[in-house]
This record gives structure tokens, sequence and C-alpha cells, in this order.
């Protein structure tokens, strides 16, 4: 009886030292980690704006590699909803919700997961830093509310640990992705005219007439190799019997510190084929203009989509080739300016392109849509295309 006794004193005064130090416990946590990166501040705003690019630095994916997720809602800011569920009974099901942004300064989460508390939410605070505001500094922090749940408060003792380690093991996985965006600030695309916004598209599968060249990187030589190859597919795509179904293409092999290697191309198809034989007669009618001016005639394509390269038989002992491209989805921008800008654009429209979720393939082109001699001069209209998947 006296054994007896004794072990319910002493589980007495275990519950009530549990009940005393509970209470004395905070019933709320709060963390902060920091993090530096040197990517534009529209870079990073976007990225964290949305969760299309989410399982690609959250530490959520490396506790369950069969984590299932699924975005609903908006495509980014406030109502964009991530929500998971996962066989880990540590994770089981939980959602991450944008509930409050300020455009390059913040963003706001509501979190619901497994761990004990309520009402948890972080926010992503970006801060130029560094010398002349060229850094950005991305804050997170959590809160996690307790009230009088006693088990709570006491998992809040370890939050630090578990949520504060996700938090810096995220930011530094985040700040390494960033690395691997081109640092180049897409809204200036648009800064003159709302409209030449990039866009996301899709290529049908179409051959190209292509020629090859490395040249030193002069704007004359260029210039001169380009209308070179060009007058080369123009002889083939007579020869036979084809048609360009678009304006000349310029796709960068390799744009270096002193050379630049290209290829010139021009998608074609049969003659007349899929156009009437009005279009095809305007069509014709407009080559010597265009010849002119460097250009191709482009009637607008249609009728149904190659499945292989058209082959070509000319006799002129040619360097031109028939390639076959595939159907693609591509990301799109116009753009207006001298050709010496291209490459800068080409890094932004990636840049835009994997801040939305994209991965880009292959060579990155452009569509010049007032022929070769245009696009060297400041009137220069084009296309700037990447392939993404």
């Amino acid at each position: 009886m006296t054994r007896l006794i004794e072990i319910l004193i002493s589980l007495a005064i275990v519950t009530a030292l549990f009940l005393i130090i509970g209470v004395l416990l905070p019933n709320s946590r709060h963390l902060s980690e920091s993090v530096e990166t040197n990517r534009k501040v529209t870079i990073v705003y976007d990225t964290l704006n949305s969760f299309r690019r989410f399982d690609d630095w959250h530490p959520l994916v490396l506790r369950d590699s069969a984590v299932q997720l699924e975005r609903t809602g908006p495509d980014s800011g406030v109502g964009a909803r991530l929500e998971y569920t996962s066989l880990d009974e540590n994770l089981a099901e939980g959602s991450w919700e944008i509930v409050a942004n300020e455009p390059n300064r913040s963003i706001s989460m509501d979190i619901t997961n497994a761990e004990r508390g309520e009402n948890k939410r972080t926010k992503y605070t970006l801060r130029p830093t560094g010398r002349s505001g060229r850094n950005i500094e991305i804050t997170q922090t959590y809160d996690v509310d307790y009230g009088w749940n006693l088990l709570g408060r006491y998992a809040g003792m370890y939050v630090s640990s578990n949520m504060g380690q996700d938090m810096k093991l995220g930011l530094s996985r985040l700040s390494n992705m960033l690395a691997t965006v081109p640092n180049v600030d897409y809204t200036e695309l648009s800064r003159d005219n709302p409209d030449r916004v990039p866009t996301i598209g899709r290529r049908p599968a179409e051959t190209l007439l292509v020629v090859t060249a490395a040249v030193e990187r002069n704007n004359q030589v260029v210039q001169r190799q380009m209308r070179s190859n060009l007058e080369w597919i123009e002889r083939v795509i007579e020869a036979n019997d084809l048609e360009a179904t678009g304006p000349v293409r310029i796709i960068t092999n390799e744009f270096g510190s002193e050379n630049y290697s290209f290829d010139v191309a021009v998608p074609v198809r049969a003659l007349g084929e899929g156009d009437s034989a009005d279009e095809a007669e305007d069509a014709d009618a407009e080559d010597a203009d265009a010849d002119e001016n460097g250009e191709s005639s482009a009637p607008v394509a249609s009728g149904p989509e190659p499945t292989e390269a058209i082959e070509i038989e000319d006799g002129l002992d040619s360097p031109v080739e028939s390639v076959f491209m595939p159907a693609s989805e591509i990301a799109v921008v116009p753009f207006e300016g001298h050709m010496a800008n291209l490459p800068n654009v080409r890094d932004a429209l990636r840049a835009w392109a994997l801040t939305q979720g994209y991965e880009t393939t292959g060579r990155p082109y452009e569509i010049w849509e007032n022929g070769i001699d245009g696009g060297f001069s400041e009137d220069g209209e084009y296309e700037v295309v990447w392939t993404i998947r």
C-alpha cells in the first residue's frame, strides 16, 4: 500500500511539474532565417509569388520524393495554393497558400500541416543589400500559435530544429536555384510597351532549310554572311519547288567574345501546299521586293503538319541542309531595335521562362520580321524564341 501511495505521489508531482512548465512555456513561436542572392528582385519575387518552382527548392520534396503535389487557384499571387499528400505519416497532408503580397517586397503564406499548432504562417521579405543595393536579402519568418495546448507548447521547444532547419535548407536551395537563372530584369522588355510581354505558344512541326556559319563578331561581316547564306537557301527553294512559310530565322549556336556561330534558317513546304493558288501567286509577286531587303517571303502556314523533313535535290553543291523540327511549346517575346541587343533579350526571355517553371531546351532563335537588312538597323523587328518543356 505504501508503494502504491509513493507511485501516486510521484505521478502527481510529475503531472504538476508538466502543467506548471507547460503553462510557463511560450504560447507561440517565431523563427527567422535569411539568405542573400545577387539575382534581380523581380526574379526572386516572381519565383516566391507562385508555386511553379516550389518542388525545385523546398525541402518538402526531400522528406518524401513520392509526395503528391497539386497546384490550385491562380498561377501566382494571392489565392495561389499548393496542396500535398504523402504516405509518410510525419507529412501526411497539408497546404501552402499565398494570402498577401507586396510587389518586389514581400509574400505571405498560410501553412497547414500535421505538426502541432494553429495559425501557422510564413512570410518572405525582400530587401536590397550590399553595395548600391545590388543584392537581395531574402528573410523568411515563421510563426505558430499553441494557445493553451500544453502538448503544442512542448512541441514548440523543438520547432527551431524542425521547421528552423527546413527554413535554412530551403533558403539555401532557393539561392542555388536562383543562381541558374540569367540575371536580367525581364520587366524591361515591356517597359515602353505593355503589350510586349513574354508569352507561351506552340510551334507546329515544320521543315527548315538551314545553313551554318561561324564568323568574327563584326556587324558587317555577320550581315554579309547572313545574306550569303539566305541566298543559298533561296536558290534551293526555287530549285525544289518549295515556298517559305515564315520569315528568315537566326539560330544562335555560340555567341562568344570574339566569334559568333549561327544558323540561317527558313521554314518551308512544297509550293502551294495548304494555300490557295491566289495566295501562292501573291507570295511569288512579293519575292523580288523581299530579296532586295534580305527577306524571305512568308505565307501563313496551314494544312497538315509534316512528320519528316522535305528531301532536297538542288545539284548546286550547296551548304543547305533540310532539317525536321517537331512541334514544341515555346516562349516568345517581340522586340524592336538593333540586332546587337538580341543577346540580352534572349537572356531576359530565358529568365522569365525559368521563373515561370519551364525548362528551356535547344538553341534560342529570332524570327527577323523585316529581314536581315532591317535587323541591322534600329528599326529591326523580331520575335525572340526559346523552346521549352
